[in-house]
């Protein structure tokens, strides 16, 4: 075999044609120009490359440990602990006699997984229908939407899960959840109010006190602790028995609504509201609405429904709040319990006709007589014997443009003119007298009637009593505003005899019990129109009442909107009455012979 030769300069063999010299030309030698290595160059690139991804790894690992550390920290939290906090149940809420008014279940949402059935689509929804009240066909529909999570029903109850287990169907699965049940239904939606789909209070008791009402995540294992929570499976935790108890009678609220309902409707009216209050510290033993809602379906419900009138509107009250003009007649020395006054049936103030509503003159009349025929013209008398400024003075004192300050949420102040409105013109006083010119909302003009029956002391209205426990161990209670003594316990004690005539041969006789000492007093007030001045239709007829007169422990209040016609004493005393005698049977109060 025959050697190939090399040179020593590394030369090509002999038998391979010469490779040209880089940048050469026309055979002349130059020295050849140094070559740059590609495996360099690619050694350059990789590092470069290495090093720039070193730099924004690390770059984005600062913004990520330090930058931005406790935002993301604070999403980590909401999105891991989220989820246990919905297991959770609220506090459950009773009345005074420990009657469950709103408690969580146990709920489901059921999901379909279709991929895993072994029955057909339609065969599944031939098989569910029923149980879900749903269209067998809407739900094959469903069905088919996707192969699996699809999502086929809410809030379903534990007695509807079990039903549906007991099918055996392969590809259903079961999120357990908990929801709120007002097992009463609208018996006290007005006070409890209701939660919305995520949990949250809306309304009423379940809004203002919500805090008392969510139990701490902070006692729950964090899945970091407990690792990855089985959807499927329900967690147990341990609750405390801590239960929010109200001042609510609910057997009263039962009892009530329907002789409401009966009034507005007889009446024709657009809306009514019934109020029971202990006069002595302020608690609501009873607070009805019609029209109401049901909680468990407020989804159902309009808007006016849902609206807890009796504190966010407001109203004129009309002649219900003459006894408590009396009262400030009687404080500031002005008049006497037998002052007298001529009353012609209209009087001219300030160039306004003021006139007794579609009745004459009464002649002479004494301030008792002027509170049971609910005299108009007598009042504006009573008015005039004090100062403007000293009313206005009085009428700030009794908080006339302020709130109530329950515990229920979205009340509304008050309305009143201004001090330079109210002395400036005459006619402001003089329509204060009879109620007119200025705006309360129901639950203000019953704490202002309060005051006139617990001898003078202007108490909170509230409708929580506290948390308690299962042994009846409070553990908060709400601090409630120590009583202003606004009147005297005399002038009240004058005026409670004033308007216990009312009801015994007054505007208020259709309030009467035999056997029984009530004190009351009608109010029938024009509304006012968007565009100034009053209605000639649209009135308000109201009744208040407290039993029994000679010491009072509860004050009833019905307000009625827009009846068909009718005053107060017609419409609005009769209602009271009834409410009275249900009150009378479940508080024990004795009549008069038995006292």
């Amino acid at each position: 075999m025959r050697r190939v030769r090399r040179s020593r300069q590394g030369s090509a063999p002999s038998n391979l044609p010469a490779r040209p010299e880089f940048g050469s030309s026309s055979g002349s030698s130059h020295s050849p120009l140094p070559q740059a290595r590609p495996s360099q160059f690619r050694l350059v690139l990789v590092w470069s490359l290495l090093v720039a991804g070193g730099l924004a790894l690390i770059t984005n690992l600062f913004d990520l440990q330090v930058v931005r550390s406790g935002q993301l920290q604070q999403m980590a939290v909401e999105q891991q602990e989220q989820p246990i906090s919905a297991f959770v149940p609220r506090r459950p809420i009773v009345d005074r006699h420990n009657n469950v008014l709103a408690v969580d279940r146990p709920v489901y949402t059921l999901y379909a997984h279709p991929m895993l059935f072994r029955l057909s689509h339609e065969d599944v929804a031939q098989e569910l229908a029923s149980i879900l009240q749903r269209p067998a066909h809407e739900l094959t529909k469903d069905l088919y939407s996707a192969s699996t999570g699809i999502r086929l029903a809410d809030f379903i109850s534990e007695a509807t899960a079990g039903e549906i287990q007991r099918k055996w169907i392969d590809g259903l699965e079961f999120v357990p959840n908990s929801a709120r049940h007002y097992p009463r239904a609208e018996s006290a939606s007005e006070v409890v109010g209701y939660v919305n789909f995520d949990g949250r209070g809306q309304a009423g008791v379940e809004l203002s006190q919500e805090e008392w009402l969510e139990r701490s995540v902070k006692t729950l294992p964090k899945e970091g602790d407990i690792g990855l929570i089985d959807r499927g499976a329900r967690p147990f935790f341990e609750l405390d028995d801590l239960k929010l108890k109200l001042t609510i009678d609910s057997r009263l609220q039962r009892l009530v609504r329907p002789v409401l309902q009966a009034g507005v409707s007889n009446a024709g009216a657009k809306r009514g509201t019934l109020m029971v209050m202990d006069v002595r510290d302020g608690s609501l033993l009873c607070l009805v609405n019609t029209p109401s809602y049901d909680p468990n379906r407020y989804f159902d419900a309009d808007m006016a429904s849902l609206k807890n009138w009796a504190l966010t509107d407001l109203y004129e009250p009309g002649s219900t709040f003459k006894p408590i003009n009396v009262a400030i007649a009687l404080e500031l020395g002005a008049i006497g319990p037998y002052s007298s006054f001529y009353d012609p049936g209209q009087i001219f103030i300030d160039g306004w006709p003021i006139g007794n509503a579609g009745r004459g003159g009464f002649g002479q009349i004494d301030v008792t007589e002027i509170i049971s025929i609910s005299s108009n013209v007598g009042m504006v008398r009573i008015v005039e014997q004090m100062s403007a400024s000293d009313y206005y003075n009085w009428l700030e004192k009794i908080g006339l443009g302020e709130n109530s300050q329950i515990d229920l949420p979205f009340e509304t102040p008050g309305q009143m003119k201004s001090r330079e409105q109210f002395v400036g013109s005459p006619v402001e006083a003089a329509t204060t007298a009879f109620g007119q010119g200025f705006a309360i909302s129901p639950i203000q003009m019953l704490r202002l009637q309060a005051a006139l029956a617990n001898g003078g002391k202007l108490v909170t209205p509230h409708a929580v009593e506290g948390l308690f426990d299962s042994q009846e161990q409070p553990h908060w209670q709400p601090e409630l505003p120590t009583p202003e003594q606004i009147f005297s316990p005399e002038t009240t004690r004058i005026v409670l005899e004033m308007m216990e005539t009312s009801v015994e041969s007054g505007t208020g006789q259709a309030a009467y019990i035999p056997g029984y000492r009530i004190a009351g007093k009608t109010g029938t007030a024009q509304k006012s129109t968007s565009g100034g001045g009053y209605s000639d239709s649209a009135l308000v007829a109201s009744f208040v009442g407290m039993i029994p007169a000679d010491s009072p422990e509860y004050v009833v209040m019905a307000v009625v909107d827009e009846p068909n016609g009718g005053s107060g004493g017609e419409i609005a005393a009769p209602i009271v009455k009834s409410v009275m005698e249900i009150l009378i049977g479940l508080e024990g109060i004795p009549p008069v012979e038995a006292q």
